[in-house]
């Protein structure tokens, strides 16, 4: 496998968790790097997600992720800033993790292989595409039920 590939599989595995998540959520992709002989894989969700339904967000990913055979590596509890870490069979580490301003973020983590080129992600954002934009707005998207108990607008 090469990176390409390995980048290709990344997405399939972000986009796969994204279709799982129910309702749905917008996303944005976010930054991709690439080192020596791994690539990571980054989408930031542009959907409010309350302090009130983080838990059953993070289940649902959780959940997803089990029964896609993918070992939970660990879990951070924190209340403000939870973290869940995941593997693949192959070696790909899969994280969703909540930032300080309730901001949600994916991120796959390739195993070492071949070097080649990467090239931008393919998979089209559900919702604006900030390509270009750099910081990402915080999430800004209204969901009648992943915001629920939330402004419109982000603190």
């Amino acid at each position: 496998m090469n990176m390409q590939q390995a980048a290709d599989r990344a997405d399939a595995m972000l986009d796969a968790t994204f279709a799982a998540i129910q309702p749905e959520v917008q996303w944005s992709h976010t930054a991709t790097t690439a080192g020596s002989c791994d690539v990571t894989r980054r989408r930031m969700v542009m959907t409010i997600i309350s302090e009130q339904r983080r838990g059953s967000f993070l289940g649902l990913v959780e959940r997803f992720w089990k029964q896609s055979g993918y070992v939970i590596k660990s879990v951070n509890p924190d209340k403000h800033m939870p973290v869940i870490y995941a593997q693949s069979r192959d070696g790909f580490a899969i994280t969703v993790s909540v930032g300080d301003k309730g901001n949600v973020d994916f991120e796959v983590d390739t195993p070492c292989v071949q070097e080649s080129e990467v090239a931008e992600p393919t998979s089209k954002p559900n919702g604006p595409s900030y390509k270009d934009v750099w910081p990402l707005p915080l999430p800004n998207v209204h969901s009648d039920f992943w915001s629920a108990g939330t402004s419109t607008t982000p603190n």
